[in-house]
């Protein structure tokens, strides 16, 4: 009888959950994607950028910063080649009826090349002196304080990609705090608070959004499965942190 009645709680408490697409406010602006067609690991095509673009849009999406990887040995993009393609694409959008604040920048893996980059001022930003940037899944960098300390001498403000996702801090909860400690801004990933990632990566964004230490959101989508993951329901016993802070997005906004 236990049993059954803990069954019929969890059943009502996701029966209860929003579906992830439905909090997306209206006129929306999305920092983080893999738009650009054949530059990373995002759409391959042009028309996989396009129904990309459309599936955003159908969730109230209404302008684009997307960030293709910048990683040294892995994904050798430059500001010139982002930029140039970025420029193509919107002509492409454009021929296809889509007229919509389309920006790039790049989400930069922090490493001694991305060092080389900004101290050369070469970077691509989100808006203004806001950099895009992530570390390995596999482990931080050995000198990330160092790297994060001349970033923002160079005048740079950090913005950290998808904290949530890097598992070897989340049995040690004061790594984060030292992060924002020293000036990073977090960005939570969208599709973390519906379980996409794992249900690690789940249960520290939403102890992330409690302690009110997420910045912006983003949707890293890079292709249809994301889009797809947008119809789930959320995971949070309360979505208002969550709300609080895609809010902020328009922080982005273009005129």
């Amino acid at each position: 009888m236990q049993f059954i009645l803990k069954y019929e709680q969890l059943f009502l408490f996701f029966k209860n959950r929003p579906v992830l697409k439905d909090l997306i406010p209206s006129n929306h602006i999305d920092i983080h994607s893999h738009l650009l067609p054949g530059i990373d690991d995002g759409a391959r095509t042009f028309d996989q950028t396009l129904g990309l673009v459309q599936a955003l849009q159908s969730f109230g999406v209404s302008q684009f910063v997307t960030t293709p990887h910048t990683m040294s040995q892995v994904w050798d993009n430059t500001k010139e080649n982002i930029l140039l393609l970025k420029d193509r694409t919107i002509v492409d959008l454009n021929e296809n009826g889509i007229a919509v604040p389309f920006r790039a920048a790049s989400e930069y893996l922090m490493d001694s090349e991305f060092v080389r980059l900004f101290k050369k001022g070469e970077l691509l930003t989100l808006k203004d002196n806001y950099v895009l940037v992530e570390m390995s899944y596999i482990n931080a960098p050995i000198q990330l304080y160092n790297i994060l300390f001349d970033l923002q001498v160079a005048g740079y403000i950090p913005v950290l990609a998808h904290p949530e996702r890097y598992t070897f801090y989340h049995n040690n909860f004061d790594e984060y705090v030292k992060l924002k400690r020293v000036g990073c801004l977090f960005q939570l990933n969208l599709l973390a608070v519906v379980g996409y990632y794992g249900e690690s990566i789940a249960k520290t964004a939403e102890q992330l959004l409690q302690k009110g230490m997420y910045d912006f959101v983003g949707s890293d989508v890079h292709h249809s499965t994301h889009i797809a993951s947008f119809e789930k329901k959320v995971r949070l016993k309360d979505v208002t942190a969550l709300k609080e802070v895609m809010a902020n997005n328009q922080f982005f906004r273009i005129d």
